[in-house]
């Protein structure tokens, strides 16, 4: 690569960022990092009819909390400011008259009702209508009328739009990255709108002049814009500019069944497609998010760099440090990528094990503060629980759950483990209650060495003591290691569950 690297993400401000959106805003993040250049933000707001307030600031959070902020965007570092296309809006007629100029591009004034005409008029013959080199000619443009004529009625404030005349009878051999060579005949392609007469761009226009004034050295974008790729080349090539490379990402697939993963997906089985929380701002309705859900960002981050792309080797963990000094676009696959919910909280485990205790008992914190217990326990207690718990936890949000009876005596007992409680069992908790009392040096290795001295000096069966005393302590037979639950909750508490269980059972 001659040039440096120079590499953006072109989201529309329409509403939340889709978790496909954050996969193609992290693989140009990454192939920027990997070849030493500038990933930047370009906020394409040219379709003021679907511009959602909020959609803009909700991008640049979801970034910033992913840990891939550009180097470049709206009030940082705008070496090729603005970048917001609706405040560049001034350059882009300056290029549709260079266009017109060089006889690459037209104006049309069929009116809507005309359009709809030929369409109709169409169907009724079995085939379809296309805006292109086979009718442009016949219909109302600046092709057959004069240049007094066209001046005149743009004059008189008809409206209009400005059009890509492509060319005629042209195989187009171009270039992906990804995909390899794919092939375009230019008679299949339509003339697109390149600029409207109320003064503002179509998102192809703004897109090409926009790439080259910001010195984009590769577009790297989903699937779905690879049909643009031949208008966008040609664009290029009319205006005598070197076209970026292209690298056109697989889609990221549904669950289950076929197709492009979408909200409702989510919706159906429970998983967010949003990094961040979303409140509709005309409806109220709010889709949940990544972060809100308890997934850390370095979790999002790992399973989206694995959807379509792996470094051709098992493993699965990486940092984004790791991912930038390994991602390379030509292991992108070409095929679509199933979306997994269940591997991405195999992946949120992963990471939550990993963890501080310290880290994690501060989030933890908050859950027990909101539960009545904020001075229940010292913070080192609060590190300790959370160290015993942790492997058996997807989410922070599942401490409690894992945890409460640390908190709080159990106030019922599970119907199946109680059958574990005999008629011999309240004498044997009555005396393990002695030898509890017994003991000073209260911790966990020294109580289970006593407790299973006494357990064995008196020939004593391990189900019959300690199956009762886990119910005693926790309400079923789940939890930690016994001993660090006893150590944990001390002596007094201890005594005081196991009396109680001997009240109840």
């Amino acid at each position: 690569m001659s040039k440096q690297v120079r590499v953006r993400f072109a989201p529309s401000p329409t509403g939340p960022l889709h978790i496909g959106g954050v996969r193609t805003a992290l693989f140009n993040y990454l192939f920027a990092k990997k070849n030493n250049g500038v990933f930047f933000l370009r906020i394409e707001d040219t379709d003021q009819n679907r511009f959602v307030p909020g959609a803009e600031e909700y991008i640049m959070e979801a970034l910033e909390w992913l840990g891939i902020a550009p180097d470049e965007t709206i009030r940082k570092n705008e070496k090729f400011g603005p970048y917001k296309q609706s405040e560049r809006k001034h350059l882009y007629k300056e290029y549709t008259d260079l266009l017109i100029n060089s006889g690459n591009a037209y104006y049309a004034f069929d009116t809507s009702e005309a359009l709809d005409f030929h369409r109709k008029q169409h169907e009724e013959q079995g085939k379809t209508f296309i805006y292109n080199w086979h009718n442009r000619e016949k219909l109302d443009t600046s092709l057959v009328i004069s240049a007094e004529e066209t001046a005149k009625r743009i004059a008189n404030g008809e409206d209009f739009v400005i059009r890509f005349k492509t060319p005629v009878n042209e195989t187009l051999h171009l270039h992906d990255i990804i995909r390899g060579e794919v092939k375009f005949e230019t008679n299949l392609l339509d003339d697109k709108v390149l600029f409207k007469s109320d003064g503002m761009p179509t998102y192809h226009l703004a897109n090409i002049v926009d790439d080259h004034l910001m010195e984009t050295s590769h577009v790297i974008r989903g699937e779905e814009w690879l049909p643009s790729m031949p208008l966008h080349v040609l664009l290029y090539r009319a205006f005598g500019w070197e076209a970026p490379e292209f690298a056109h990402l697989p889609l990221i697939l549904k669950p289950i069944g076929n197709g492009k993963l979408s909200k409702r997906d989510g919706d159906k089985l429970g998983f967010p497609v949003f990094p961040l929380n979303w409140m509709d701002p005309k409806t109220g309705e709010t889709s949940s998010g990544y972060r809100e859900k308890g997934f850390f960002p370095e979790t999002v981050i790992n399973f989206l760099a694995l959807l379509g792309w792996n470094d051709g080797t098992e493993k699965e963990l990486f940092s984004l440090e790791e991912l930038a000094n390994s991602f390379d676009l030509k292991r992108v696959h070409k095929a679509g990528a199933k979306f997994d919910p269940e591997k991405n909280k195999w992946f949120n485990h992963q990471y939550l094990i990993k963890k501080e205790d310290a880290n994690l008992a501060k989030s933890f914190s908050s859950i027990v503060a909101e539960k009545g217990f904020s001075t229940a326990l010292e913070k080192t207690k609060l590190e300790k629980i959370v160290s015993l718990i942790k492997e058996r936890a997807h989410f922070v949000s599942e401490f409690w759950e894992l945890s409460d009876f640390f908190f709080v005596a159990p106030t019922v007992y599970d119907e199946k483990a109680s059958k574990n409680w005999k008629q011999e069992t309240p004498a044997l908790m009555q005396e393990l209650i002695s030898v509890l009392e017994e003991i000073t040096d209260f911790t966990s290795i020294n109580i289970e060495t006593i407790v299973k001295d006494w357990m064995t000096k008196n020939e004593i069966g391990m189900g019959k003591v300690m199956q009762p005393f886990r119910l005693s302590l926790v309400g079923a037979l789940k939890g930690p290691h016994l001993f660090d639950i006893v150590e944990l909750i001390g002596k007094e508490e201890t005594i005081k569950r196991i009396e109680k269980a001997i009240d109840s059972l």
